[in-house]
């Protein structure tokens, strides 16, 4: 273990295709010592404004959420990892806390995570399942590493973790439209990574799921609060729920007809 003190940091992003957010994203890194991107081969002018922010730009075929995330880890030279999605910004309040933790870093923590703070169809969303949405981004990689069943990866260390206060900003969907193709995309990978596990199809999970997660986001979790767009993120988080056990049910159907599996979403 590094002895206690100063310590370094290398900030790591992957990216496709985020010409409009990836340079918010790497200005609000620029504390960190070094910066990393990995780009699957973007079509538009990522590469480009990437290069404006760091030399550091890797082009790599994708390997998956949790794959892409292990491969950037192990390109980093420094022993602190940030990870950061290229549609989240660190926020002043988020860099000054980290800044403090890296300056004075204790020997002790060796990983810290931080809520995340959406900003969507025009407001913050402060309530519901998308708040406080706790992310462990910020960890000492002998310790830790990316794991989770795609599409949801995650950060797990071996040993003990701190929890900031301060968000990061994330800039989830443009519109209506982004977010409905995101969750169509999201939950083919879901229900073909259950497949393959061999996961019974449940007519009970089709029917109560879905209904469950709108109850949970909106009456529970009080995403009310937040108006129309906490009305819109509760049904569309039912609405993927069932979309994940609808295509699992497909999924089982094809199976019984010679197919295996959906094509590229």
């Amino acid at each position: 273990m590094t002895t206690p003190g100063p310590q370094k940091v290398s900030a790591c992003v992957i990216v496709l295709n985020e010409e409009q957010k990836i340079g918010r994203c790497l200005k609000s890194l620029s504390w960190c010592d070094e910066i990393i991107v990995v780009d699957s081969f973007s079509t538009d002018h990522t590469v480009e404004i990437a290069r404006q922010y760091t030399d550091r730009v890797i082009q790599h075929e994708w390997l998956g959420y949790v794959g892409q995330r292990n491969m950037i880890r192990d390109q980093a030279t420094h022993p602190w990892i940030l990870y950061l999605d290229s549609d989240e910004e660190v926020s002043p309040d988020l860099r000054r806390e980290l800044e403090r933790e890296m300056k004075h870093w204790d020997g002790v923590h060796i990983g810290y995570e931080f809520p995340r703070l959406v900003y969507f169809l025009g407001r913050w969303i402060r309530h519901g399942e998308w708040y406080p949405d706790v992310k462990l981004r910020l960890f000492h990689r002998d310790y830790g590493r990316t794991e989770g069943i795609e599409p949801h990866d995650k950060v797990v260390v071996r040993g003990p973790v701190k929890r900031l206060k301060s968000p990061v900003w994330h800039y989830t969907y443009d519109d209506l439209r982004d977010q409905a193709e995101t969750l169509n995309r999201f939950s083919s990978i879901t229900a073909q990574q259950k497949f393959v596990a061999d996961t019974p199809f449940r007519i009970t999970d089709l029917l109560f799921r879905p209904a469950f997660r709108f109850i949970k986001g909106y009456l529970l979790r009080r995403g009310f609060l937040d108006g129309m767009p906490g009305f819109i993120i509760a049904c569309s988080n039912a609405y993927s729920a069932f979309l994940k056990y609808a295509k699992l049910w497909e999924l089982h159907r094809r199976q019984t007809q010679g197919y295996r599996e959906f094509p590229d979403p």
